[in-house]
């Protein structure tokens, strides 16, 4: 129990350390969309149990839970707890058959490496060195060899064995080599991978998961001989979703994996070693996953999300008889103390909120029964691992290891942070937390905040529902969010909860209203808020090798199915760097044709791109008199441990006054009477309009403008931004969280004014790139009209020519009248624009 972080953690680094230093979490990975395979591969830490073994008697389990490895007893209430890491975190225990050790994972924010724990004396050895990502370990049966998947010399998950003895592991080689697959695959990498491996029992094969000329899902489950691995065998083959984890049964007849086969949610299910077409061994509208055979194949632990959090499971095969593993009593290997938060706003009111803890064994720590979220990313000069964090329902009791240990509570942006170091001793003590409201001034309107963007339930670790997910909203002070249900690749995770009218869990000033994602990565993707009647299915367009690879119906087709429901359509996520029509042939991003032709009624300013890239883009569009209101929308997956950020990190302030009906929601949205943030507060008056209005004068003059901020970290710049260019940067002093001012503007052409607060890098107080906010903008008229654009206009038409060329040149088209509709549809945007050039110059 002797292991050590790299370096300290500073959970709470001072503003003026801050560098643009964020990076991802395990960065060595080099692999598309980490959101996806750190949260369905990657384990991660949950307060329930996340992984499990048999001992080989069949009469105890050693699991990982809260980040340790816990023995317990099948029958008995009490887990004692095995290892305790400093700083780390131990996963996916592997007990050997002679049951004198377990191999484990072990992640101490930098890598994954593997380690095996003696427990007749408790010594641990690490296995694995090079902070490369290394997971899954499997010993064979013999327990002379070790098999696991690494990312080491490549990046990439490959499968891996070595001989294990006494001293270590010794003669560790990747068992498969590296292959490149020719099939075009986006959620994917180019390189084949080779995850989830366990052994036969005559230690002869080892079962795998490989995606060989596989599009979509991880691929199927192959064999592979040991001692010649060029004998491989596809043993079934499905869409599967990272963690199938095929386990052989010890009379090697059956292989049990989980899928969810066409369904919304996996189960556990069987085939054969010949691949017989498979037979579900569980039900259920909830998870079931990392299922192991008892050493004697009657019964299977496994893990499940049926209640929500994380529960473990021994189920008999025949018959199904379930014994649910819970620890009333922990014995831990280290001294615990204990305390408990008790939060309240300005008023004395009980509220919930957001909090972080970091023990003094620098190891998050959070209550027995909550979500633990983790941060997707940290800046290493400042931390040594990510933020973890959970919801407090305004009363918490956490145990933690006695000494200093590092509250953080947050509650929205209206509230400031509230942080403490509290020295614990063991016992039992209480902390009052007192929020300070730093809100913006009532004169600049009645807001309500919403979130544009969140799913509840994508294929993460907890099971959500709309209640949960309304409590999920008011630890984040968010007043609205907008459910968007879409497809997991096969699945709809949400779709049983789709209908028009606020959800029945809407109440106590959260409102929950299910919407629509229209999932097309060749044309953009697309928020269909407020659909009247019924979701759009399929649901996704272009999806190539598949039966619907077609790029018909376009982006402007579904936007108008949507309208019919009197929905607004919105560009979500749109742009991590800003589009280079020079340079990228492969342009197929449809926002300047929609835009055009009159089908987009806002745009995701702040969400799960970089804001800074996606409001120059804006920018341009507003240039050309196109008022497109500014939105945002996390594109939080909800249910997940490791989420892209908890629900509200990006959202949108709806000048409703006050009224949080869906009608009043969209008539603001659609308006403009918003503005779009990640933190700071933003409040903008000119001529005593606000964003949205328009100014209509007979002459150029001056525009008195009065503005406010108001953030829960320090801003660097506050810059008032006209027709695309900054006309007053405001000076900030002292904490930089405050600030008022007013004074006059030069309004000698048309156009448009807004406001924005921007930091340079990221602050660990802010879970995302760097601090965003904007307000939607005023807009002025003078005689003339707006000013000519000839260089914005350019810039699109040769982003449509490009978009044009590459529809053109798609073999997928069903039809030629598809073909030809979305052609005509795109050469009439790129008119529009070339009209534009003509008509101001």
């Amino acid at each position: 129990m002797k292991r050590f972080a790299a370096f300290a953690a500073l959970l709470f680094a001072a503003s003026a350390a801050i560098a643009a230093g964020r990076e991802p979490v395990l960065k060595q990975v080099d692999l598309p969309h980490n959101y996806y395979w750190r949260e369905l591969y990657i384990p991660q830490l949950t307060t329930g149990p996340s992984s499990v073994s048999f001992t080989p008697d069949g009469t105890a389990l050693i699991y990982s839970m809260a980040g340790s490895l816990w023995r317990q007893a099948i029958g008995s209430d009490e887990a004692t707890e095995l290892t305790h890491p400093r700083g780390a975190y131990d996963y996916q225990p592997d007990v050997s058959a002679d049951g004198r050790s377990v191999v484990f994972s072990s992640y101490n924010g930098d890598g994954i490496e593997l380690w095996r724990l003696d427990l007749g004396t408790g010594a641990e050895r690490q296995l694995t060195l090079g902070s490369d990502v290394n997971v899954e370990p499997r010993l064979s049966p013999d327990g002379k060899r070790i098999a696991w998947v690494s990312t080491q010399g490549t990046g990439h998950f490959n499968l891996c064995i070595a001989d294990l003895d006494a001293g270590g592991i010794h003669n560790a080689h990747a068992l498969l080599g590296d292959r490149q697959s020719k099939i075009s695959r986006y959620y994917y990498s180019t390189w084949d991978h080779a995850l989830n491996p366990s052994w036969t029992p005559d230690g002869k094969r080892i079962l795998y998961v490989s995606n060989p000329e596989v599009a979509w899902g991880t691929g199927d489950i192959w064999s592979v001989a040991v001692d010649n691995p060029t004998d491989r065998r596809k043993v079934y083959g499905e869409e599967t979703s990272w963690n199938a984890r095929p386990e052989t049964s010890p009379d090697g007849k059956l292989v049990l994996f989980a899928s969810y086969h066409g369904r919304q949610w996996k189960q556990l299910w069987v085939t054969t070693p010949g691949g017989a077409a498979p037979l579900p061994l569980s039900f259920g509208e909830f998870d079931r996953w990392n299922a192991r055979w008892s050493p004697d194949g009657k019964r299977i632990a496994y893990v499940d999300n049926e209640h929500g959090n994380t529960r473990l499971i021994v189920q008999t095969v025949a018959g199904g008889a379930t014994i649910p593993i819970v620890a009333k009593t922990r014995r831990y290997s280290v001294p615990r103390a204990r305390f408990t938060l008790d939060i309240r706003d300005e008023q004395g009111r009980a509220v919930s909120a957001r909090v972080a803890v970091l023990g003094s064994d620098l190891r998050a720590a959070a209550p027995a029964d909550v979500w633990m979220h983790a941060d997707d990313g940290f800046d290493r000069a400042l931390q040594s691992a990510e933020t973890h964090y959970f919801d407090c329902a305004s009363t918490c009791t956490i145990e933690a290891l006695a000494g200093d240990t590092k509250v953080w509570v947050q509650r929205g942006f209206r509230y400031l942070p509230w942080q403490q170091t509290v020295k614990l001793a063991e016992g039992a003590v209480t902390l009052p937390v007192t929020l300070q409201l730093n809100d913006l001034p009532p004169s600049f309107g009645k807001f309500t905040s919403a979130d544009l963007h969140v799913h509840m339930n994508y294929g993460g670790h907890y099971r959500n529902t709309p209640g949960n997910l309304a409590r999920q909203a008011r630890a984040e002070d968010l007043g609205v969010i907008y459910n968007l249900l879409v497809n997991k690749e096969e699945r709809v995770p949400d779709i049983a909860y789709f209908q028009p009218d606020p959800d029945p869990a809407s109440g106590d000033g959260v409102t929950i209203l299910h919407s629509q994602e229209y999932h097309t990565s060749y044309w953009g993707h697309l928020g269909l808020l407020g659909l009247s009647d019924h979701y759009l299915t399929p649901g996704f367009v272009a999806y190539q090798n598949s039966p619907l690879a077609s790029a018909w119906p376009d982006n402007g087709a579904i936007a108008d199915l949507a309208h019919a429901q009197g929905a607004l359509v919105g560009y979500v996520h749109p742009f991590d760097t800003v589009p280079d029509p020079v340079n990228d042939k492969s342009l197929s991003n449809e926002l300047p044709a929609d835009v055009a032709n009159g089908k987009v009624d806002y745009m995701e300013i702040v969400g799960f791109s970089d804001h800074k890239s996606t409001a120059q883009v804006w920018y341009r569009l507003l240039n050309l008199g196109f008022r497109i209101p500014a939105g945002a929308g996390t594109d939080a997956m909800a249910n997940y441990a490791s989420p892209r950020g908890p629900v509200g990190m990006n959202r949108v302030f709806l000048e409703t006054g006050g009224d949080a009906s869906p009608a009043a929601l969209k008539a603001a949205l659609k308006a403009g009477r918003t503005f779009a943030s990640n933190g700071p507060l933003l409040g903008l008056e000119l001529d005593g309009k606000h964003p949205g209005a328009t100014i209509a004068r007979p002459a150029p003059g001056k525009i008195a403008y009065r503005i406010a901020l108001r953030s829960p970290v320090a801003v660097d710049h506050l810059e008032l931004v006209q027709n695309g260019k900054v006309v007053k940067a405001f000076a900030l002093a002292g904490d930089r969280r405050n600030f008022d001012a007013r004074g006059e503007l030069d309004a000698d052409t048309s156009g448009w004014i807004l406001l924005r607060a921007w930091n340079d890098g990221a602050d660990p107080q802010v879970l995302d790139i760097y601090l965003y906010a904007t307000t939607s903008p005023v807009y002025v008229e003078l005689p003339g009209g707006m000013p000519a654009a000839p260089d914005d206009a350019h810039y699109f038409i040769a982003w449509l020519d490009r978009v044009i060329a590459d529809a053109g040149a798609r073999k997928d088209f069903r039809s030629a009248g598809e073909r030809d509709m979305v052609l005509a549809y795109l050469r009439k945007a790129r008119n529009r624009y070339a009209n534009l050039i003509v008509v101001r110059r």
